[in-house]
C-alpha cells in the first residue's frame, strides 16, 4: 500500500460521513497518474502554493491603497487568514482540511491590482464582464504554467468559483471557505480601518457588539464557534439566525463606513483611471503583451479577454510601473529615465 493509499484509508476512518474524501474526487479535466505520496487535494494545494499567481498576491491591494505602514493586509495576508479560519472550522467538524486549504489558497488568484477598484473597471470595459472568482478559475485552468493551467480537481475549482456569497459550492468544504472569506475580510478590514483611524471601536453599533463581541478578537471567536456549533453532525455549514443577521448588519456597517468611505478610498479614482488607460493602451498595442498572451491572441478568444487577463495578473507596483512607462513624460519620472 502506498503512502497516498494509507492517507486515503485514514480519511475513511477519521473524517465525518459528510466530508469529501480524496478518493471520491470527480477528478481532473486531463487524466494524470496518481501521486504515490499525496492524495489529490493535497497535490492541488501544493500546485496553488507554488504558482506564480499565488506569489503575486503579496503585492496586490486588499482595501487600503499604498497604506503608510507594514501591518495592513494585502491580498496574500487576506488569503492566509481565510485559510486559517477555514481550516479551524474544518478540523473541528472533521471535514477535509486539505481540500478546504486548497480552495482557500486559490480563491483570489484572479484578483486584479488595486483590489475591487481594478475589478470594477475591467467589468465595465469587457463586453462579457469581469468577475474575480471566474478569473481565479481561469487562472488555474488556463493562465498558469504558460497556458497549460494547473489541472486541478473539480472540487477545488468548484470551491474557488463559488466562494462569493451570492453563490453556493457543492461541497461542505467549499461552503466553509465561502463563509470564512466573508468573516476574514470583515474582521481584518475593520482592524485595518481602526489602525488607519477611519473607524474607532466606539463607532460599531452597541447591539452588534453585544451579539458578536466587543473587540475584533472576540467577534472572530464568536463567528467561528457559532459555525462549528451549528454545523456539527449536519450536512450543511450554517450560523444561528441571530449571529448570521448580526454579521450581515456588520457587513452593511463596513460598506457605509469603510468600503465607501472617501478617506479609505480617496485614491481609488486614480487607480481606476490607471487600469482603464492601461486597458485601452493594450487594446491598441497588443504587441506590448508578453509572449504567452500573444500566443493566446492567435486562438479563438476575444482580444479584450486576453488584455484583461494580462492586466488582472499585474501587481499594484507593476501596473504603476507600466502606466509610468507608457503615459508619463520621461522628465517626470522619479528616476528621470
Amino acid at each position: 500500500m502506498s503512502i497516498r493509499e494509507e492517507m486515503e484509508r485514514m480519511e475513511h476512518e477519521t473524517l465525518s460521513p459528510y466530508a469529501t474524501l480524496s478518493e471520491n474526487s470527480r477528478g481532473r479535466d486531463v487524466f494524470e497518474e496518481q501521486c504515490d505520496i499525496r492524495p489529490v487535494f493535497q497535490r492541488d494545494r501544493d500546485r496553488i502554493l507554488h504558482s506564480k499567481a499565488f506569489r503575486r498576491l503579496k503585492n496586490k491591494t486588499q482595501v487600503f491603497l499604498t497604506p503608510q505602514g507594514d501591518h495592513y493586509r494585502t491580498r496574500l495576508s487576506h488569503t492566509l487568514e481565510v485559510s486559517q479560519n477555514a481550516r479551524t472550522i474544518a478540523r473541528a467538524l472533521r471535514l477535509n482540511e486539505v481540500l478546504v486549504e486548497a480552495i482557500a489558497l486559490g480563491h483570489d488568484l484572479g484578483h486584479t491590482p488595486f483590489g475591487h477598484a481594478g475589478e470594477h473597471v475591467l467589468d465595465s470595459l469587457c463586453e462579457d464582464g469581469f468577475r474575480h472568482n471566474e478569473q481565479s478559475v481561469r487562472t488555474v485552468e488556463k493562465l498558469e504554467k504558460d497556458g497549460r493551467g494547473l489541472n486541478l480537481t473539480w472540487e477545488v475549482r468548484d470551491g474557488i468559483l463559488n466562494h462569493q456569497f451570492r453563490l453556493m459550492p457543492h461541497t461542505l468544504e467549499g461552503k466553509i471557505v465561502r463563509l470564512s472569506d466573508k468573516i476574514a475580510y470583515i474582521h481584518h478590514d475593520m482592524d485595518d480601518a481602526i489602525r488607519a483611524q477611519v473607524l474607532t471601536e466606539e463607532d460599531i453599533p452597541l447591539e452588534l457588539k453585544k451579539t458578536l463581541g466587543f473587540t475584533t478578537r472576540q467577534r472572530l471567536n464568536t463567528l467561528i464557534h457559532n459555525i462549528i456549533k451549528n454545523s456539527t453532525d449536519t450536512d450543511d455549514i450554517v450560523m444561528s439566525d441571530e449571529v448570521r443577521e448580526a454579521l450581515t448588519e456588520l457587513r452593511g456597517f463596513m460598506f457605509r463606513n469603510v468600503y465607501n468611505n472617501p478617506v479609505a478610498k480617496g485614491e481609488e479614482a486614480k487607480a481606476k483611471s490607471m487600469v482603464e488607460q492601461l486597458f485601452h493602451y493594450y487594446m491598441n498595442h497588443t504587441e506590448q503583451l508578453s509572449e504567452k498572451y500573444l500566443r493566446m491572441l492567435d486562438g479563438n478568444e476575444k482580444k479584450e479577454r486576453i488584455v484583461s487577463d494580462y492586466i488582472a495578473g499585474m501587481t499594484d507596483q507593476y501596473a504603476i510601473s507600466k502606466f509610468t512607462e507608457y503615459f508619463l513624460p520621461r522628465a517626470w519620472k522619479a528616476d528621470g529615465t
